[in-house]
């Protein structure tokens, strides 16, 4: 195997800058609220005063860590392959197991240590054997990827597949299944991640000197990812209000990125130039990845201190229809 393009190198270097902003942001925003909680400052019974808080700072620091995180991400699929990038998100969960066991006193189980181990692994060797980012040169080359006979066949098909769950099967079961608004987001995932890398591209082409927004192309691929965002996030909040975020997260994690990739391979046939051993080898560190996620996720709690019920006393024992002892004369 060849080494990493330069371009696969930028973007394995936003995608782990992605994963470090997103995974601290959390830390930092649940010691914000734990502190804040603490000294029992109200921003309604003490005026401004919450300026003082330290942690109230901290958790706007948050905010611009996970506007930067998603810019980084944004940024890295339009220098490498999504078969590189999106697997590359579970590293925002280990960052975030890892500083909470530090800073928040959340115990991580050998199990949750051993999740985090194999994401570590999967993400090493998909890393090692990822195939070489398309070159373009402008956007109408996407656009004549995406245009082709077999990524329209997929994309009509995840569209009609969208349109079943959302008009016959989100009434039915959508507030028993998790299926059926996890599937909605990942199908519609996979084509908002790739409007997400046109855009990226006519960006980074157009910084360049070499203006795409000039092209119809470049407004129709925006146009369309802002509908996808829009309905994407419209139903992860249905799943998110519904269902339990542990359950939900490796679910969707999984199918979100095999649907990318199976899109991407689709789009920009990224598996064409590699050969058998470097495919079975990257699927191999897929399967890694998805193993250490549902084991973190799975395991998150078993590391927390277990709570002490008090202990009973024998008048509280007793049955309802037991009768209280005499006293002995």
């Amino acid at each position: 195997m060849g080494g990493m393009s330069s371009d696969n190198v930028h973007g394995l270097v936003l995608a782990l800058s992605s994963s470090v902003f997103i995974g601290s942001s959390f830390i930092i925003k649940k010691k914000g609220l734990m502190k804040a909680g603490a000294t029992g400052t109200r921003a309604g019974s003490g005026g401004y005063s919450y300026l003082k808080e330290p942690w109230w700072w901290a958790g706007m620091v948050d905010e611009i860590a996970v506007i930067i995180g998603e810019i980084a991400n944004f940024a890295a699929y339009a220098y490498a392959p999504a078969i590189l990038v999106t697997p590359l998100g579970a590293l925002s969960m280990i960052i975030s197991a890892v500083l909470a066991h530090y800073f928040l006193d959340e115990r991580l189980h050998i199990f949750g240590i051993v999740g985090c181990a194999l994401c570590l692994v999967g993400s090493t060797t998909i890393v090692l054997h990822a195939p070489q980012e398309t070159q373009v040169s402008s956007v109408k080359e996407v656009w004549f990827f995406a245009t082709e006979p077999g990524f329209l066949v997929y994309a009509v098909i995840v569209l009609i597949f969208v349109g079943i769950l959302m008009y016959r099967y989100v009434p039915l079961y959508g507030g028993t299944h998790l299926i059926i608004y996890v599937g909605i987001c990942s199908l519609m995932g996979s084509l908002t991640v790739m409007c997400v890398k046109a855009v990226g591209i006519a960006m980074k082409l157009s910084f360049s000197g070499s203006n795409q927004f000039v092209y119809f192309q470049t407004w129709i691929f925006t146009l369309l990812l802002i509908a996808f965002v829009l309905m994407q996030l419209n139903y992860l909040n249905k799943a998110l209000d519904t269902f339990n975020t542990a359950v939900i997260s490796p679910v969707y994690y999984v199918m979100f990125t095999s649907l990318t990739i199976l899109a991407s391979m689709i789009m920009f046939k990224n598996w064409d130039h590699q050969n058998a051993s470097q495919i079975v080898t990257e699927l191999g560190g897929f399967v890694t990845i998805f193993s250490g996620t549902f084991l973190l996720h799975k395991t998150k709690d078993m590391g927390a201190p277990a709570i002490e019920l008090p202990k009973l006393s024998n008048s509280s024992t007793r049955s309802p229809n037991q009768s209280p002892r005499r006293p002995e004369p």
